[in-house]
């Protein structure tokens, strides 16, 4: 069965929908488009090195690549475009990972970064890190440059199935239990990763302190080629998830009645959660917020229909962690600051925001 089949009926789609807005929603998603080729371009701009891209493009697709300097070709080819392209996968991946996951949950407040899933991510990226020449010598030897990602992939995977397993009971979801739940997921991850950490050397805890706080300083064409393929997957198997999210949103008995296989999409709506949360957080560390943010945002602008909400979340999650990243190389250069720092800070006070309106919107 294709993921085709999980969509309801066409008309469906939209009669659910409270207002329709999908051509507004189809405007933002060719704005975002056109802001995330402007925000790429930029990041090729941005750091402490005064180099512009533009010489090498005019060089490469007009003179053949010849007056072109190697420190232009080192800077902008082996260091800025593959930063510019991890970081465009990477908040893509977390900003998807966040609609899907409030669209399976049915609450805008789910997020894998807070529920535990990036937590449990990072614990596997930290085990091969530490023990990887070690008691994971052989995954390392058999899995190469996969290792770190699948590492990381399984590690989301294992806390998402027991989050889901621990907070839904005959069908139902608990909210409370599942945030209660990635609460207790997060802290034994965290006491594992500590461990961990302990018994890491002085090499290894200065990767681990830089990686943990989030940061794309480290990327290159070998890490896109390891995390690249399973977060295209993830993003690419999330569209046809969108209509049966939809669906979902009224209800798992609904869903059913409209012909949707509810615990078939559970499945790979988590796999596809897992996936893109894991290689994500194993080439990036930890950078929260992008995933409660940007679905949120977009909902309060387009709607909550996933056809247009997930892509749009890709779009803009791109766009703003590539901002993070060009603040992050420029704020105090020469030297870099943490971009996970950067979306904390930009991303607590607007979930505490969050919380407020839903505060006051039940008060009233």
């Amino acid at each position: 069965m294709s993921l085709d089949s999980f969509a309801a009926p066409a008309s469906f789609g939209r009669r659910h929908i409270e207002g329709d807005r999908s051509l507004w929603a189809r405007v933002a998603l060719v704005a975002l488009l056109a802001a995330f080729v402007l925000t790429f371009f930029f990041s090729l701009t941005a750091g402490a090195s005064d180099v512009s891209p533009l010489p090498l493009l005019r060089e490469l697709f007009f003179s053949g690549g010849e007056g072109v300097s190697a420190r232009d070709r080192l800077i902008i080819g082996e260091i800025r475009l593959p930063r510019a392209i991890l970081g465009s996968l990477v908040g893509a991946s977390l900003a998807v990972s966040g609609a899907v996951m409030q669209g399976l949950f049915r609450n805008p407040l789910a997020d894998p970064g807070l529920v535990g899933v990036s937590a449990g991510a990072g614990l596997g990226a930290i085990s091969v890190i530490v023990l990887g020449t070690t008691v994971l010598g052989p995954f390392l030897a058999l899995f190469g440059i996969f290792t770190l990602p699948l590492a990381a992939f399984f590690g989301g995977l294992v806390s998402t199935f027991i989050l889901y397993r621990v907070a839904t009971r005959r069908g139902q979801t608990s909210i409370a239990t599942m945030l209660l739940a990635g609460i207790a997921l997060g802290a034994l991850a965290g006491a594992l990763s500590g461990i961990l950490v302990f018994l890491a050397d002085d090499a290894q805890l200065r990767d681990l302190t830089f990686w943990g706080l989030g940061s794309l300083a480290g990327a290159t064409w070998t890490k896109i080629a390891a995390a690249g393929p399973i977060i295209l997957l993830a993003l690419l198997a999330a569209p046809f998830l969108a209509r049966a999210l939809n669906a979902l949103s009224l209800g798992e008995a609904t869903a059913h009645h409209l012909g949707i296989p509810v615990q078939r999409m559970k499945l790979i709506a988590i796999v596809s959660v897992a996936g893109a949360t894991g290689a994500s957080v194993a080439v990036s560390g930890g950078i929260g917020f992008v995933g409660i943010v940007v679905p949120h945002l977009l909902r309060l602008v387009i709607g909550p229909d996933n056809r247009y909400l997930i892509p749009a979340s890709a779009l803009l999650g791109a766009v703003m962690l590539l901002l993070a990243d060009a603040v992050s190389r420029t704020i105090v250069a020469p030297a870099e600051f943490p971009i996970g720092i950067v979306t904390a800070a930009v991303g607590a006070p607007f979930f505490l925001w969050i919380l407020l309106r839903r505060r006051g919107v039940l008060d009233l």
